[in-house]
C-alpha cells in the first residue's frame, strides 16, 4: 500500500480579508493541514500574515496548522505562535547561527520543530540536521513570493535528503507545486506538498485529490 502524501493549502495564495472562510474551505477540501507563512520584510523582502492572523485561523477550522516563520530571529515569534495555536514551527537554517538551540526551543514550547532550506543553501548542510526535527521543508521557489516558477533543479536535494533520512522522514516541498510538478516531487521522495495559488484558484477538493495521487 503506497505511502499518504500530506496536502497543505498555503494561506499565502488566500483571500486575506476572509482568512476564516478560506481555512473552512481548506478543511472542507479534504486537506491535511493548512500552511501559514510568516514573512519579516528582512529576511525575505515581502511581509504577509501575523500571529493574531493565526489565532483567528485557529478558531476557524480543526485542521493541523503548519507556520513557515521566513524571518531572522525565530526566537521572537515561537511563544507568540505557540499562543496562537501553531502545531509545528519551521524556520529557516539560514536564518540563524542557533539551530540547534532553536530547534530544541521550539520543542520545548510544545509544538513540532521543522527546518527549511532554500534553494541556494548546499545539499550537505542537510543532514546533520533530519534527526532533530519533525519536517524538513526544501523550497522549490526562492522564498518570500507566491506565484514562482518551480525550480527542478531541487529535485535533487529531495532525492538525497530521502536517501539520507529514510522512509519515514516528513520531507516536505513548498513553491510551484501543481499538477504537474507534484508527481516529479513525489518521485524524488516528498510526501507533503505545500500549494498555494493552484488550489487556491478552482475546485480544492478535486485539486487537492489529483495532488495526493501525484
Amino acid at each position: 500500500m503506497s505511502k499518504k502524501i500530506l496536502i497543505e493549502p498555503s494561506l499565502f495564495a488566500a483571500d486575506f480579508g476572509q482568512l476564516a472562510d478560506e481555512a473552512k474551505r481548506c478543511e472542507d477540501a479534504g486537506a491535511d493541514a493548512i500552511h501559514f507563512d510568516i514573512m519579516d520584510g528582512n529576511f525575505v523582502p515581502n511581509l504577509s500574515l501575523s500571529p493574531r492572523a493565526l489565532a483567528a485561523v485557529n478558531r476557524a477550522t480543526d485542521l493541523f496548522l503548519d507556520v513557515h516563520i521566513m524571518v531572522y530571529n525565530p526566537y521572537d515569534y515561537v511563544e507568540r505562535l505557540v499562543e496562537a495555536g501553531a502545531d509545528r514551527i519551521t524556520f529557516h537554517f539560514e536564518a540563524t547561527e542557533d539551530v540547534e538551540e532553536c530547534i530544541e526551543y521550539i520543542e520545548r514550547c510544545g509544538v513540532k520543530s521543522g527546518l527549511a532550506f532554500s534553494p541556494e543553501t548546499s545539499v550537505e548542510m542537510i543532514p546533520k540536521n533530519v534527526e532533530a526535527v519533525d519536517l524538513i521543508l526544501l523550497m522549490t521557489v526562492n522564498p518570500g513570493f507566491g506565484g514562482q516558477a518551480f525550480l527542478p533543479e531541487v529535485l535533487e536535494k529531495v532525492r538525497f535528503v530521502r536517501e539520507n533520512a529514510g522512509p519515514e522522514k516528513l520531507i516536505q516541498v513548498d513553491g510551484g507545486v501543481d499538477d504537474k510538478t507534484a508527481p516529479l516531487c513525489i518521485e524524488a521522495g516528498a510526501n507533503s506538498l505545500v500549494s498555494g495559488t493552484y488550489l487556491f484558484k478552482g475546485d480544492m477538493k478535486q485539486k487537492i485529490n489529483d495532488l495526493r495521487l501525484g
